[in-house]
């Protein structure tokens, strides 16, 4: 038997009131929170990674925490390996907010939704959480469209990614917790946050080293740096008594010199290498080819 030819669920003006309705109560019971797009700078095909992240841009739009009881996941935990803070939430965002404010034609955004990888920033907690799942078919079609989504999303944990977003409190994570190199150099000068020191470590093979400028001190000649890395892919670290280029958006300067390289890393006085390294000398034979398994043939 057909349906009823005289009713249908596919009204537009329904549809438009339903989808205006959900917006004004996201806009009385959510939060106003920053969405950060994840711009992928070298994708490892294999392990589908992105250790380089980038997050260069937020974009501001209210939200609904669902959680209405307090953060879901499995709380704070005490492991071995210290605490783990594992809190979860469900972020509820307007489809047509979401386009409006963030699928701009002003923006760098591409996709037509929300994507896993992203981050949202909650002022209200200063809390950061990376989004685990899109869910796009919640409610199911009531009046036959679908007028919000549904970011499943777990707390975030920093790993060096690069946050210039423009918002200092988003920002001022890679200034606390990245790692950096400070560089003392033998003069002072005009440099600015946000420049990159250059220096060539095999000017034969075309080794550079490079790194961002988080912090410059003219009292004491010291530059810190953050997101250090040679072309070659390999660990290296500055070289004392050598030249270093700070550049910019508007001038270039290599009239400086290293004399003095140090390390801040920020969670150094948690970490236990050191014990480790020593433990393991008392179990392990590194004069061996392979200390881990039985040794190689010769």
């Amino acid at each position: 038997m057909a349906r009823n030819a005289y009713f249908s669920d596919e009204v537009k003006s329904e549809q438009n009131l339903y989808e205006d309705i959900v917006i004004e109560s996201l806009k009385i019971y959510g939060q106003d929170c920053y969405y950060l797009p994840r711009d992928i700078v070298n994708e490892d095909k294999i392990f589908g990674d992105d250790v380089p992240s980038r997050f260069n841009s937020s974009h501001i739009v209210e939200m609904y925490i669902q959680n209405t009881e307090g953060f879901d996941g499995e709380g704070d935990l005490f492991s071995k390996f210290g605490v783990e803070i594992r809190d979860e939430a469900t972020f509820i965002v307007s489809r047509r907010r979401w386009a409006q404010t963030i699928l701009r034609h002003d923006s760098e955004v591409t996709s037509s939704r929300p994507l896993e990888g992203d981050l949202i920033y909650l002022p209200m907690t200063n809390k950061m959480f990376e989004i685990t799942h899109v869910e796009h078919e919640e409610p199911f079609y009531q009046l036959s469209n679908l007028p919000i989504y549904k970011l499943r999303a777990q707390l975030f944990e920093y790993n060096d990614e690069d946050l210039d977003t423009g918002v200092a409190a988003i920002d001022k994570i890679e200034t606390d917790y990245a790692y950096t190199y400070i560089l003392t150099l033998n003069r002072d000068g005009i440099i600015e946050a946000g420049q990159t020191a250059t220096q060539t470590l095999d000017s034969d093979a075309g080794t550079f080293i490079t790194g961002e400028i988080t912090k410059w001190s003219d009292s004491d000649n010291k530059l810190h740096l953050v997101h250090v890395g040679a072309t070659d892919g390999l660990y290296h670290t500055f070289l004392t008594s050598t030249a270093i280029t700070i550049s910019g958006t508007y001038r270039v300067d290599s009239d400086y010199t290293v004399t003095a390289v140090g390390l801040d890393n920020k969670i150094s006085a948690d970490e236990q290498n050191t014990d480790f390294s020593l433990g393991s000398a008392d179990f392990l034979d590194f004069t061996e080819d392979n200390p881990f398994g039985d040794a190689e043939n010769q």
